[in-house]
């Protein structure tokens, strides 16, 4: 009985990992975002098109089509500013014609995720008489994804 149980569970997560999942939505800027996703195991699946990840904001009716395909790369959605809004909750969800695979509800402000910061150095400006401590200056610069001008990050 053990051995049909373990069994059991162990085609229960299989199945878990052959289907499509969203794997994370992120907004570098809070201006912008996009979700990503898995194929999963599922061959028929894997031709262009089949998975689609549709999308809608709290006060929409109906579900909308992703409306890039291409800018973030494979297996993801680009949402442009004209597509984005930062206080209103979202819910995307992939699917075929015939069933969803998985869905996700956010806000942008939830998933913000800034790009790292680049020219990052730093400099020892003294250290103690035993070496053990030191003092360090850092110096960065925002990412160039970063729109420091209107505070978003700081």
């Amino acid at each position: 009985l053990a051995l049909v149980c373990a069994n059991d569970t162990l085609s229960t997560s299989d199945d878990l990992l052959r289907w499509p999942q969203i794997s994370k939505c992120r907004s570098p800027e809070l201006e912008t975002f996009s979700c990503y996703w898995t194929d999963g195991n599922i061959y028929n699946l894997t031709a262009p098109g089949t998975i689609q990840l549709l999308y809608m904001k709290r006060n929409d009716e109906d579900w909308k089509e992703c409306p890039d395909y291409i800018t973030a790369g494979e297996n993801s959605c680009y949402f442009n500013t004209s597509y984005t809004s930062i206080w209103i909750p979202y819910c995307v969800k992939l699917a075929n014609k015939d069933e969803v695979f998985d869905e996700k509800c956010f806000s942008v402000d939830e998933i913000v995720l800034p790009d790292p910061p680049v020219h990052l150095n730093w400099t020892l400006l003294n250290t103690s008489q035993t070496g053990i401590h030191g003092d360090i200056q850092v110096r960065w610069d925002p990412p160039p994804t970063a729109d420091v001008q209107k505070g978003w990050i700081t």
